[in-house]
C-alpha cells in the first residue's frame, strides 16, 4: 500500500491511499474459501458450489469489507505515525470515476489539521480586573431585607403603602407569566405605587414595563424577561394581586443573630454588618473572576489570528450527528461553535505553553471544596471527612461529573494564569457600578 499526505495549505490536507491487490487478495482467497461448505446456489447441494460461482455471488461484497478493513486500519495507523493533530475525523472523497472492479483502488480522504499560531498573553489590553465593594447604603438595605425576611407578615384587606404585594404578572404575547412579591417601593415613580394603593385580593392592575423600575434589569428578576429583551421594552402587563401583607420587622438581636449565623457567632449589629460585607463582597469577587475571565477570553479571540480549515468543519458537521445536517444547517452550526472552538485552541496553547496539567489530586481536591461548600450551604457546617470523600468518591465515579469538574478546574488554573500574565488594570467599584460594567451599559 502507498499512502500520502498532500498539502492544500496550512491547515487542510488530503490523504491519499492507494490499495494493491496484495493488500487484500489474501484475506479474500481465505474468506472465499470459508464460504464455500455454505454457499447456496440453484442447481447445486449446499457445499458442492463451483468456486467460480461462489466468487461470483459473494466475491465483490467480500472484497469490499476486506479493503475497508485494510483502508480503516492503515488510515488510523498513518494519523499516529504522523502526529496529525486533526480537527474533526477524515472525510472520504467522492470519486466519481472510482471502480470496485479495479484491482488497484485509490482512496481519499480530507483532513482539517489543528492549525499553528503563537499566543501572546503578555500582550498589552485594557482589561479590567473589578473589585467589588459592599457599601454602606447596600448594607443597610441588607440590614432592611432581613429584618423583613425574618419579621413576621400580617394579612392584609387593602394596599397601603409599605405592605407587601404578592401575585403574578402576565402578558401572552411577551410570554410573561411570573408568580413574585414586592413592596411598593421597587416603582420608579410614585404614580406606578398609587395604581396599587385601595386595591383589594383578586384585583387586577395593568402596569406598562417603559421605565417601570429605576434599573431596567429588575424585569430580569421580577417578570423573567431575558436580558436582550429589557432595554426599551414597552407592554402593558397584567397583575393580579393575590395577596396582601404588612410586616413587624424582626428585631435586631441576639436571637436574630444566632438563627442567622449560628450561636454566639455575631453578638452586635457592628458584627453583622462586618459578616454581611465580607459575604457580599466574596460573592462578588467570584463574579468579578467570572468577569474578568469572560474579558480575557474575547480579547485572546479577537488578537490571536489563525486560519481554521472552515469549509472542511463545515462539511464535517453535516455527518457526525444522529441526524445529518444539511448544507444550510452546518453553516449554522459551525458559525454558532466558532468562537468557543477558537478559544478551546487557545486554552490548550496556554496550558502547553505554560505547562498546566489537570492531576486527579486537583480534580479530588476542588471536588472536595465544592462538596464542602454546598453542604454548608444546606446547614451542614461541620461535616466530618468521611461524610465528605464518600460523596466525592460518588461524584468522581460520574464520568459527565468528572468531565464538568475538569472544566471547572481548567478554568480555575486559567483564571489565575491570565491574572498574572494579562496584568489587567484594578478598579474598584460598588454592586451598581459593577453590574453596568458587566453587562457593558
Amino acid at each position: 500500500m502507498d499512502i500520502k499526505r498532500v498539502a492544500l495549505d496550512a491547515v487542510n490536507e488530503t490523504i491519499v491511499m492507494t490499495v494493491v491487490p496484495m493488500d487484500y487478495k489474501g484475506q479474500v482467497a481465505k474468506r472465499i474459501n470459508e464460504k464455500m461448505p455454505l454457499a447456496t446456489v440453484k442447481g447445486f447441494r449446499k457445499g458442492a458450489v463451483p468456486k467460480d460461482l461462489v466468487e461470483k455471488q459473494y466475491g465483490r461484497a467480500i472484497k469490499q469489507e476486506e479493503v475497508k478493513k485494510v483502508v480503516d486500519l492503515a488510515l488510523e495507523r498513518f494519523v499516529q505515525s504522523e502526529r496529525l493533530n486533526l480537527l474533526g475525523t477524515p472525510l472520504a472523497k467522492v470519486n466519481e470515476n472510482f471502480s470496485w472492479d479495479n484491482e488497484e483502488l485509490v482512496f481519499e480522504y480530507e483532513i482539517g489539521l489543528v492549525p499553528s499560531f503563537e499566543l501572546d498573553l503578555d500582550a498589552k489590553n485594557n482589561i479590567i480586573k473589578y473589585v467589588v465593594t459592599a457599601d454602606d447604603k447596600m448594607i443597610e438595605d441588607q440590614i432592611a431585607r432581613i429584618q423583613k425576611q425574618f419579621g413576621t407578615a400580617i394579612p392584609q384587606e387593602t394596599v397601603e403603602a409599605g405592605f407587601d404585594v404578592s401575585g403574578t404578572f402576565f402578558n401572552i404575547e411577551k410570554g410573561i407569566s411570573n408568580p413574585t412579591t414586592f413592596s411598593l417601593d421597587i416603582f420608579k415613580d410614585k404614580t406606578t405605587s398609587d395604581k396599587f394603593i385601595g386595591k383589594k385580593v383578586g384585583d387586577v392592575v395593568t402596569v406598562n414595563t417603559k421605565g417601570l423600575f429605576d434599573d431596567d434589569h429588575k424585569l430580569m428578576d421580577t417578570m423573567k424577561v431575558a436580558h436582550d429583551d429589557v432595554h426599551g421594552l414597552e407592554v402593558d402587563v397584567d397583575f393580579t394581586i393575590e395577596s396582601i401583607n404588612s410586616t413587624e420587622l424582626a428585631e435586631l438581636n441576639q436571637e436574630l443573630f444566632d438563627k442567622l449565623f449560628g450561636p454566639g457567632k455575631v453578638s452586635s449589629l457592628e458584627d453583622l454588618k462586618a459578616n454581611i460585607k465580607e459575604g457580599a463582597e466574596s460573592q462578588f469577587a467570584h463574579q468579578a473572576d467570572e468577569k474578568l475571565l469572560n474579558d480575557v477570553t474575547e480579547f485572546l479571540i479577537e488578537n490571536t489570528k489563525f486560519d481554521l480549515p472552515a469549509e472542511f468543519l463545515k462539511k464535517w458537521l453535516q455527518t457526525v450527528g444522529e441526524k445529518q445536517l444539511t448544507p444550510a444547517e452546518a453553516e449554522v452550526e459551525y458559525n454558532r461553535s466558532e468562537k468557543g472552538l477558537r478559544f478551546q485552541l487557545i486554552e490548550g496553547k496556554a496550558m502547553a505553553q505554560n505547562d498546566i496539567k489537570i492531576t486527579f489530586e486537583d480534580l479530588k481536591s476542588f471536588t472536595t471544596k465544592s462538596i464542602r461548600q454546598q453542604m454548608a450551604q444546606f446547614g451542614q457546617t461541620n461535616p466530618t471527612d468521611e461524610e465528605v470523600q464518600g460523596i466525592v468518591a460518588r461524584v468522581l465515579a460520574n464520568q459527565e461529573e468528572v468531565k464538568r469538574l475538569s472544566d471547572q478546574v481548567v478554568a480555575e488554573k486559567l483564571l489565575e494564569l491570565f491574572k498574572e500574565k494579562a496584568n489587567p488594570t484594578t478598579k474598584e467599584v460598588n454592586y451598581d457600578e459593577f453590574i453596568a460594567a458587566f453587562y457593558g451599559e
